[in-house]
C-alpha cells in the first residue's frame, strides 16, 4: 500500500512539472498559459475611465469635411463644456486656421493619423511616421504637445499601441458610438448616446457627421440635466500611475 501511494504522489508532482513547463512556453508570442486558461493579454487603448465622478468626455474625429466644425465648436462654448478633436494629418494640412481656432478656443486637439490608414496593417516603422507627421503638424500650429491618438477605424494591435506610447501618446478609444455617420437622425444619435452613458464614458462623434449640430444641443441638454460634467478626453483620462482592463476600462493603481 505504501509503495502505490508513493508511487502516485510521484506521478502526481511530475504532472504538475510538466504543466508548469508546458504553461510557460510560448506559442507564436502568445503563452500556453493564455492558451490553456482561455484569456489574451493583447494590449488594448482606453475605452473608458474608472472613476466616481459623473464625467463624460465628448469627441470628434475629423478627417473629411470641415463646414460644421465652427458650429460644433459654437455650441460647445455655449454649454460652457470641454471637448477633444482628434485630427487627420491631411485635415490638419488643409484646414490649419481651424486648427488654431480649435485650440485657442481652449478645445483640445489629438492625433487620428497623418493619411486615415488601417494602422494595423503597417510597419512599427510606418506607424511611427504616420504618428509623428500629424503631431508635428498640430504642434507646429498650436505650440503645444499632443498627448492623445485614436486609431483610424478603431483598429489597432500590440504594435501600435506600444509605439504610441513609446511617443508619449496615450492610445483613445470610445465606450459609447453615436453612430453618427450613418446619417441617422439627431434624436436617435441623442437616444443612442444618452441610453449608454455612464460615468467615465468617452463618446464618439464626427465633426461632419450630417446632423451633428442639430443632435449636439440635446445631448448636451440631456447629460447636463443628468448632473454629468461633459469635458475634453484630456480632462477625464489618468495620465500617470494607471493601469487599463481586457474591456479597455482605464483605472487608477493601488
Amino acid at each position: 500500500m505504501f509503495c502505490v501511494v508513493k508511487l502516485k504522489s510521484i506521478r502526481f508532482v511530475l504532472v504538475v512539472l510538466l504543466a508548469t513547463v508546458l504553461l510557460a512556453i510560448s506559442f507564436n508570442g502568445v503563452s500556453s498559459a493564455q492558451v490553456f486558461f482561455g484569456y489574451n493579454a493583447k494590449l488594448v487603448p482606453v475605452y473608458s475611465v474608472e472613476t466616481e465622478k459623473k464625467q463624460v468626455a465628448i469627441s470628434f474625429d475629423a478627417a473629411w469635411g470641415a463646414d460644421k466644425t465652427q458650429g460644433i465648436m459654437d455650441i460647445l462654448a455655449e454649454y460652457d463644456v470641454g471637448g477633444t478633436f482628434f485630427l487627420v494629418g491631411f485635415w490638419v494640412d488643409k484646414y490649419g486656421d481651424l486648427v488654431k481656432e480649435i485650440d485657442e478656443r481652449g478645445f483640445e486637439i489629438g492625433t487620428h493619423s497623418n493619411t486615415h490608414p488601417d494602422m494595423t496593417k503597417l510597419s512599427a516603422d510606418a506607424m511611427e511616421k504616420e504618428l509623428t507627421t500629424c503631431v508635428d503638424m498640430i504642434e507646429n500650429i498650436t505650440g503645444k504637445n499632443v498627448e492623445l491618438f485614436r486609431p483610424p477605424y478603431g483598429a489597432y494591435n500590440d504594435t501600435l499601441i506600444k509605439t504610441s506610447e513609446k511617443l508619449g501618446l496615450i492610445p483613445i478609444q470610445w465606450s459609447v458610438d453615436s453612430l453618427d455617420w450613418k446619417g441617422i437622425s439627431a434624436q436617435e444619435i441623442t437616444t443612442r448616446i444618452i441610453n449608454n452613458v455612464k460615468n467615465g464614458s468617452i463618446i464618439l462623434c464626427h465633426n461632419n457627421s450630417d446632423h451633428i449640430l442639430d443632435a449636439l444641443p440635446m445631448i448636451l441638454d440631456r447629460l447636463t440635466a443628468q448632473g454629468y460634467t461633459v469635458t475634453s478626453v484630456g480632462d477625464l483620462v489618468y495620465k500617470e500611475n494607471y493601469e487599463i482592463d481586457r474591456q479597455g476600462v482605464q483605472k487608477l493603481k493601488n
